[in-house]
């Protein structure tokens, strides 16, 4: 596991991208957006929300990411949210989600694969400047 951290800039992209999240959830009423580029970007808020805290490996943090937003995806495949009797808790609802969507699993895999490509980029650029 990685050491425990602080760094700044991961944490103003987490709050960033939380506020996005939210706007979209609270604003956004289509059949992309909402559905689609919200769950690409959760992905990409849950690992920058790693990096505020722990000193870790792009490749570790961001499996660990996929396979919990995986976790999370079965677990609506199980209705879990009925399960635990959160059924009218809004929040609940919003949060872990209530309907299985393999277009989730997708949004969630092609947005670790691009915060694996940033990565790879800033740290060659990083390289290249020393």
């Amino acid at each position: 596991m990685g050491k425990i951290t602080f760094n700044l800039k991961y944490f103003i992209l987490t709050v960033i991208l939380f506020l996005v999240e939210v706007y979209i959830a609270i604003y956004v009423k289509d059949q992309f957006i909402r559905p689609f580029f919200g769950d690409f970007l959760v992905v990409i808020l849950l690992y920058c929300f790693g990096k505020s805290f722990v000193k870790i490996e792009v490749i570790p943090l961001a499996i660990a990411v996929l396979l919990f937003s995986y976790l999370v995806e079965f677990l609506q495949y199980l209705k879990i949210v009925e399960i635990l009797g959160l059924e009218g808790n809004t929040i609940a609802r919003v949060v872990i989600g209530t309907t299985f969507q393999w277009g989730d699993i997708l949004a969630y895999t092609l947005g670790i694969v691009s915060v694996i490509i940033i990565e790879k980029i800033a740290a060659r650029k990083k390289e290249l400047t020393f």
